[in-house]
């Protein structure tokens, strides 16, 4: 995969295609030469985004798309996912690591994201999220 300073997947709702994405993480990472650090942090928020996008956002069906839009900065690398849901309230989360919520298996995608990206922004009543992750392109 050859990426520009702008590029534009769209994958079905399937797991299988989180492979697809990790494969754009890593043209990416090469191409800018981002550092291993960085390339962790944009993997994982990157796929807990696409797999809410996938399970929550579009329930799993395959007939609906996700689309993953990159852009470069100067001074960032910008990833947005965007699925055809109707989106959720990302303002009033429960806090994963409460000690009620520990034990439960999911609920931690935003928190992660949150953590990992430098910046993260909902739009769309919450269906498109779009990760900032400062870093210098060259």
């Amino acid at each position: 995969m050859v990426l520009a300073e702008n590029q534009k997947i769209r994958i079905s709702s399937k797991s299988e295609n989180i492979i697809l994405v990790e494969r754009m993480i890593e043209d990416v990472c090469d191409l800018f030469n981002i550092s291993e650090d960085y390339y962790g942090n944009i993997l994982v928020a990157l796929t807990e985004a696409v797999n809410n996008a996938i399970y929550h956002g579009n329930a799993a069906n395959p007939q609906k798309s996700i689309d993953i839009y990159f852009k470069s900065f100067s001074d960032h690398v910008s990833f947005t996912v965007k699925d055809e849901g109707i989106g959720f309230n990302f303002s009033n989360l429960p806090d994963p690591t409460n000690p009620e919520n520990i034990e439960k298996p999911n609920g931690r995608g935003v928190f992660l994201m949150r953590n990992l990206a430098d910046k993260v922004s909902f739009e769309d009543n919450g269906s498109k999220v779009i990760l900032d992750f400062k870093v210098s392109v060259n």
